[in-house]
């Protein structure tokens, strides 16, 4: 359960804003929509590779220019 302290006479705007930042943080939203269609591990580990590649050609590309 996310919990966020308001200090007297703080604005509703800022409860808020710390409220989704705490929620956002915790991935809530991110597993229901990895849970919402089943992906097989191996399209889990092709998909995890494919992006460390990515990850890698920008890094060097990066360092390159």
């Amino acid at each position: 359960m996310i919990i966020v302290p308001i200090k007297e006479g703080e604005n509703i705007e800022r409860a808020l804003k710390k409220f989704k930042r705490k929620f956002e943080k915790t991935g809530t939203v991110r597993e229901l929509r990895a849970r919402k269609n089943f992906e097989k591990p191996s399209v889990k580990n092709r998909i995890a590779h494919q992006k460390a590649v990515y990850v890698q050609q920008f890094r060097f590309m990066s360092r390159k220019g």
